[in-house]
């Protein structure tokens, strides 16, 4: 008696394509004697199959998940049996379109097969750069179109060579369907130019030039994965300060690449986490912990920061270049300071030629810039700073589906009703758009069930800038071939993005930053539509942030329900006389900040160092802006708090980049381990209630005054930051407690908040994937959208 035959459908979503999952659904059905089909459709990898019901189970509830390759992520996974049709084998079938959903996989660093090929001279991609498979290499810095088929990549111009084309047919091999196959022979290959085009050397001979550029001192433009580098030697001061000087990047921290993990531990102190992170396929760049030995590092690299940003090759490229040099180099995104970084070769030559001495470029092309990608350790885990190469664009799943009561209120605030006209008649199964705030911009798109948030495109400052943000705009619908029916933004009238929104021809959803910033993190934590429904409370801690009564907001306390949130509490506002100077002179803050305490008295306390850093004329006009309440908005911003304690305990006066003065008195703290703090209080009479700083305040300037040490007066202040926190969290009596905001990059302020409010029973939550900072702002403003056009009948969030 013959058994009888079944035919599964399985519809396979998620990171799936271009990870080697074809060849692996391929060799596994063949194994079991399975026929049918595989192939890529633009919602993932579709299975066809047939096989007797033990065989089917065997393939679908065991095999497929326990054995999937290993950079793959399955983000659902829907089977359905029907009736067989016959097949007589397994092969894999040509990519079918549709509607666009497939997760797009991050590009990967070098894997240890195609490392071990580079530096094996009997092997045919010996020194070959571009070398790599399906479990490495470019993904998203090639990608046109989905489905991921070579068709649809940067590669499509790159015709392969027999021994290639040999490879990428054969399922046995791992680089079956592997889209950017390549070899010396019929692949990319580098070249080195003069400032003016010209052409020094080719292939090899290219590489090896421009590391002795590099060893004579010179900066080298290098076109790697998603875009230029600028490098210089590390070792060398005169290279990094001239580097400086052309970046026009004063002081900010530059990033450096090692040449082994073994290499960065002479320099650094370096967990087994950090490790893990330096060497995973992400390959990001890891805030690490300087050891003394690190004086080997030029000064400039990272003036007075006792961390170093580091990475380690993550391109064949790059293993080569490293491989010839021996010794760390600085490399910096391609580009002047507040500019998107070079993707193409001749644009190079046009924005770099300033700066670079010689560029060594190659002939592949880059789809869209993708920095490298930030993270530090935070309580054990990983916190994502910038999040691009190696992470961006996974989705976050489920976003789409968030389900709400039909009587939950949403707010009726909103600052422009203009730009609500159309989006009632949104469903809210419908694409949507959102382009985050103004300073380290990402966008963030909405595809039914899952959000795709951009790699960072940075501060929205420059033309440039503003053009790389417009681009990535239109670049996230037409890779998914969708038209968003609304566009979420910031609440700031005047942020280029919000303005973006305002005449994109789309109704306009606007979203509160800081509510934003709760909401991404909840995201992230699964803490969406949870069945308990119960409120959040939300810290979100920045720099600033429009606030619905028109002042800067930065020092908030949410408490967000499923579909709205409340002020509960706030800092004490102040004044920051100057407006946006202010944010660059902490000085400036300070003086604000004391004259809520003291008036004009403290313009007559000459022993204060902000006061000493002013001339008698321009304390004469601070005075005046004050007192007639000119060009001095209000705020309540914990970033602006931070600037203001660092000028008053004479840390810096002026800020070279932004965060500076905050990241200064956080490394103060170095050494001192101390539970002591300020007095603060919470003012409940009013709602919100106020949560004062004055005691504080006056506390440090009596500590300041008795010379106690710089340390121990940034550790109380730290301290009494993280007491606050807990205060509120028990006036306001919920037990979930959100961390939010580029305050909590501190590790510092964050560890000590989450120990603290572990002890007081509390269940805090913090940023992991995606940014505390404004690069996670978009993600929320996606979460706003969703809850307004869920409750069409209410007023958006705001």
């Amino acid at each position: 008696m013959s058994i009888l035959k079944q035919r599964l459908h399985v519809t396979i979503r998620g990171a799936v394509q271009g990870v080697g999952f074809r060849p692996f659904i391929y060799r596994l059905a063949t194994e079991l004697g399975l026929v049918g089909w595989v192939n890529n459709s633009a919602q993932g990898v579709l299975v066809d199959v047939e096989g007797t019901q033990a065989q089917l189970q065997n393939f679908l509830l065991l095999r497929i998940e326990q054995q999937k390759p290993p950079r793959s992520i399955i983000q659902s996974l829907e089977s359905k049996f029907l009736a067989p049709i016959g097949y007589q084998q397994f092969e894999i079938r040509t990519s079918t379109g549709g509607e666009k959903s497939a997760t797009i996989l991050p590009d990967l660093a070098t894997c240890s097969d195609c490392l071990r090929e580079i530096f094996n001279k009997s092997d045919r991609r010996y020194g070959y750069p571009f070398t790599n498979c399906t479990n490495c290499g470019p993904r998203f810095s090639i990608i046109e179109a989905l489905p991921y088929d070579r068709a649809n990549t940067t590669m499509k111009q790159f015709q392969m060579c027999i021994h290639c084309q040999s490879e990428y047919e054969n399922p046995l091999d791992r680089r079956f369907h592997a889209q950017p196959n390549a070899c010396p022979e019929c692949g990319p290959q580098l070249e080195l130019w003069e400032r003016d085009g010209n052409v020094l050397a080719l292939h090899h001979q290219a590489l090896i030039q421009a590391a002795a550029s590099i060893c004579q001192g010179k900066i080298v433009a290098i076109k790697g994965l998603g875009g230029f580098h600028l490098v210089v030697d590390a070792r060398n001061e005169a290279a990094v300060q001239k580097l400086r000087r052309c970046k026009q990047r004063e002081a900010k921290p530059l990033a450096l690449m090692y040449p082994s993990l073994e290499s960065i531990q002479v320099h650094c102190q370096v967990s087994e986490l950090e490790a893990s992170l330096l060497r995973s396929p992400q390959a990001p760049i890891v805030l690490l912990q300087r050891k003394l030995a690190s004086h080997a590092i030029a000064p400039s690299v990272a003036p007075g920061n006792p961390y170093l940003g580091v990475m380690l090759p993550y391109t064949p490229l790059h293993h080569l270049l490293m491989a010839e040099l021996g010794f760390p180099i600085v490399a910096t995104s391609g580009n002047l300071t507040d500019e998107p970084i070079c993707i193409d070769e001749k644009e190079a030559l046009q924005r770099l030629s300033s700066i670079a001495e010689v560029f060594l470029v190659h002939n592949r092309p880059i789809a869209r810039p993708v920095d490298d990608s930030v993270v530090r350790v935070m309580m054990g885990r990983e916190m994502v700073l910038r999040r691009a190469r190696g992470y961006a664009p996974l989705s976050i799943q489920g976003t789409g589906s968030w389900e709400l009561g039909a009587e939950e209120q949403l707010p009726t605030t909103t600052p422009d009703s203009q730009l609500l006209t159309g989006a009632q008649q949104c469903a809210p199964s419908d694409s949507l758009l959102a382009v985050g705030a103004h300073l380290k911009n990402t966008i963030a798109l909405c595809v039914k069930e899952q959000v795709f948030v951009s790699q960072h495109i940075g501060d929205l400052e420059t033309v440039p800038a503003v053009n790389a943000f417009e681009r990535a705009s239109a670049d996230f619908q037409l890779l998914y071939q969708t038209q968003p029916v609304a566009i979420a933004c910031d609440l700031h009238p005047d942020y280029l993005s919000t303005q973006f929104a305002r005449n994109s021809g789309m109704p306009a959803i606007p979203v509160q930053h800081h509510y934003a910033h709760v909401l991404s993190c909840m995201a992230e934590n699964d803490l969406i539509g949870m069945h308990d429904s119960q409120p959040v409370l939300g810290v979100a801690w920045d720099g600033s942030g429009y606030g619905l009564d028109g002042t800067i907001w930065g020092g908030e306390f949410l408490l967000v329900t499923k579909t709205s949130f409340e002020r509960v509490a706030h800092l004490h506002t102040f004044r920051l006389p100057g407006g946006e100077k202010a944010i660059k002179e902490p000085r400036r803050v300070a003086i604000g900040l004391l004259y809520e305490i003291f008036g004009d008295e403290v313009f007559e306390m000459k022993h204060l160092v902000p006061v000493q850093a002013f001339c008698d004329r321009e304390l004469g006009i601070l005075q005046t802006m004050l007192q007639r309440n000119f060009n001095t908005p209000v705020t309540s911003s914990m970033g602006r708090l931070f600037d203001a304690i660092a000028s008053i305990v004479g840390l810096r006066q002026q800020n070279q980049f932004e965060g500076q003065a905050a990241m200064e008195l956080e490394f103060a703290i170095a050494g001192f381990d101390l539970d002591e703090c300020y007095s603060f209080e919470i003012l409940a009479t009013s709602s919100p209630a106020i949560v004062d700083w004055l005691p504080m305040v006056r506390g440090i300037l009596v500590d300041i005054k008795c010379g106690l040490p710089l340390g121990k007066i940034s550790a109380k202040f730290h301290n009494t930051l993280v007491e606050i926190v807990v205060a509120v969290a028990k006036s306001v009596g919920e037990g979930k407690i959100i961390l939010t905001g580029g305050c909590f990059q501190n590790k510092y302020l964050t560890e000590r908040a989450i120990k603290r409010l572990q002890a007081e029973n509390f269940y805090p939550y913090w940023h992991q994937r995606i940014p505390p900072n404004d690069g996670g702002i978009a993600l929320g403003q996606i979460v706003a959208a969703t809850f307004h056009l869920s409750n069409r009948k209410h007023q958006p969030c705001v």
